[in-house]
């Protein structure tokens, strides 16, 4: 039987993936070296990679699980991921990614790789695979233009460049202030000059095939950002990331936070939930200074560094007194930017198993048409013609553990991009009381992403156990994302000129960290906790960076602790 929950039934179903404690006054210490704000990835690998230090940090997280848009939560049964559909550069222990992974994690972390056919783009009638490898990306794409070779060697020269460009760019994020301003200009002249061109405007330099433009940019749900509008930089960067295919973890999307939370705590850290931050506070003198956080309850906690993971934007705007929350960059830069696409989310379980249902490994994109930017400006004006993009997600089937803690049952996600004026008449409401008329619309946005599942997947009609739908107001209230982004500020070009974007602010003692401080992805944000505490370390972090690119399981951590073995 195909349910949908009422508000009651929502309360009952209580999540069993709880990851943190929660916080109470009385169990928070008095000596804590940095207090980080939030626990997405971004504040969790800074607060890991300080512990790494022998720093003892103090994490705030205002949900009821730690881990941000890597938790997990279980309902009814079933359990599904809320933003890990899968990670890429997982497959060596050699790369970035997977050596940043091991090291804030002492290699606890498993991955399970996808099919070979990682993402699938269904482009109004045609299908479009992309193949894990350089050498099966390039045949997928060339199976389906044959004439475009040259183009399509040219293309992936050029995500090389970028990639490597990255380094460099990154790098300026966390050099001094003061000497930041030489570094960038120098920093142009060195970068391709279609770095941070437009994704569309690169793409037809070496094509007018439009159909092989929507191919290659088929990603561009990853970053939220229509290939019109998105920057050429973070298009390559999410490009690259997965070529050599999509990787899921072994035991779902808690297990990051669940294998980050330990190292935290081998400094003698902790990661609380239930921690509401009201206000950062800071002390006014010559130049002002972040000397604590103010939490809902009105207690009052100290330490050196405070670390914002809560955005960009809530940061300046909400986390600080008004007294110190502009200055001069921010002040004419902050018109330029704003929070990126509003998304609804759709959590599916079914009886039966993942291979009886027929669920695959592989992501589906699924457009009406080719012409991105136009459909989502009609979509804008008019949120009753078809979803723009409607991404497909299977964690059951990517999990190789999800039979054994969910036998017999299987899980679907789907992400649809809509307008948070549609819900803006209930943004002073409460959660789970929101009315019938914010249900009626629920269920109506509900059953056309079903729709959309049984054009491909018509299997699944009148196999569905249980479903239910998040909209931006949903993500504002768990995640403190106003307008319902998953992305946090818009991935155009405009974002990365942005030199006030970057860990060090001007108030004293205060660090940003997480996907605004450099980009979108778990990775992106994951490399930003990296980049945040080797800034606030300054020349401390030399050891931590040498440790980081050269460690190992089973080698003794800088604290001591004997790291585990991985798999």
């Amino acid at each position: 039987m195909t349910k949908t929950p009422d508000s009651a039934s929502v309360k009952r179903a209580a999540s069993t993936i709880r990851i943190g404690k929660r916080y109470r006054a009385s169990r928070v210490d008095k000596d804590y070296d940095a207090i980080v704000i939030g626990s997405g990835i971004g504040g969790l690998a800074t607060a890991a990679c300080l512990s790494k230090q022998g720093k003892k940090v103090l994490v705030l997280e205002q949900h009821y699980t730690a881990g941000g848009f890597t938790h997990s939560y279980s309902r009814n049964g079933y359990e599904w991921d809320v933003g890990v559909h899968y990670i890429g550069d997982m497959g060596s222990p050699n790369t970035l990614a997977r050596k940043i992974f091991d090291y804030i994690t002492d290699g606890e972390l498993k991955w399970a790789p996808m099919d070979e056919v990682y993402d699938r783009f269904y482009i109004g009638e045609d299908v479009h695979d992309l193949r894990a490898g350089k050498d099966g990306f390039r045949a997928s794409i060339l199976a389906a233009f044959p004439d475009e070779g040259h183009t399509i060697d040219r293309y992936m020269k050029m995500l090389g460049k970028v990639a490597s460009g990255m380094q460099a760019y990154t790098l300026g994020k966390v050099v001094p202030t003061i000497a930041a301003p030489v570094y960038n200009r120098a920093l142009k002249m060195l970068l391709p000059d279609y770095f941070n061109k437009t994704t569309y405007e690169v793409l037809s330099s070496l094509t007018s095939n439009q159909r092989l433009i929507a191919v290659l940019s088929g990603q561009w749900g990853d970053c939220g950002v229509p290939p019109r509008q998105s920057s050429f930089l973070i298009h390559a960067l999410i490009a690259k990331h997965y070529m050599h295919g999509g990787y899921y973890p072994v035991g779902g999307a808690s297990r990051i936070a669940e294998t980050i939370i330990p190292v935290i705590q081998a400094s003698g850290g902790d990661v609380f939930t239930y921690a509401d931050v009201k206000e950062i506070l800071t002390e006014q003198g010559k130049g002002k200074k972040a000397t604590g956080v103010r939490m809902a309850d009105g207690e009052t906690l100290s330490a050196p560094l405070i670390i914002s993971n809560a955005g960009a934007l809530n940061t300046y705007e909400k986390l600080l007194p008004e007294s110190a929350r502009v200055h001069s960059k921010y002040q004419a830069k902050r018109p330029t930017v704003s929070p990126s696409m509003s998304h609804l989310g759709m959590y599916i379980g079914l009886k039966g198993t993942s291979e009886e249902l027929g669920l695959p490994k592989t992501n589906f994109w699924i457009y009406p048409e080719e012409n991105y930017d136009e459909t989502i400006e009609a979509f804008k004006k008019d949120p009753s013609l078809p979803f723009p993009v409607v991404y497909i997600s299977f964690p059951s089937a990517k999990d190789p553990s999800y039979a054994t803690r969910y036998p017999g049952r299987s899980a679907i996600e789907i992400v649809a991009p809509t307008t948070f004026e549609q819900f803006e008449q209930w943004k002073d409401t409460t959660w789970g009381k929101r009315g019938e008329d914010y249900e009626a619309l629920k269920q109506t946005l509900t059953d056309r992403m079903l729709e959309v599942l049984y054009t491909k997947l018509p299997q699944l009609r009148g196999r569905i156990d249980y479903f239910e739908t998040s909209t931006p107001l949903s993500t504002d209230f768990f995640c403190r994302y106003s307008q319902g982004e998953i992305y946090g500020l818009t991935h155009d070009t405009e974002r990365f000129e942005q030199s006030w974007l970057r860990p060090q602010t001007p108030v004293k003692g205060l660090w940003l960290t997480g996907q605004d401080a450099l980009t979108c992805g778990v990775v992106g944000a994951m490399i930003s906790g990296v980049m945040t505490s080797a800034a606030a370390l300054g020349l401390r972090s030399v050891p931590m960076l040498r440790n980081l690119l050269t460690w190992k399981p089973g080698e003794l951590s800088s604290n001591g602790t004997v790291q585990s073995e991985t798999a």
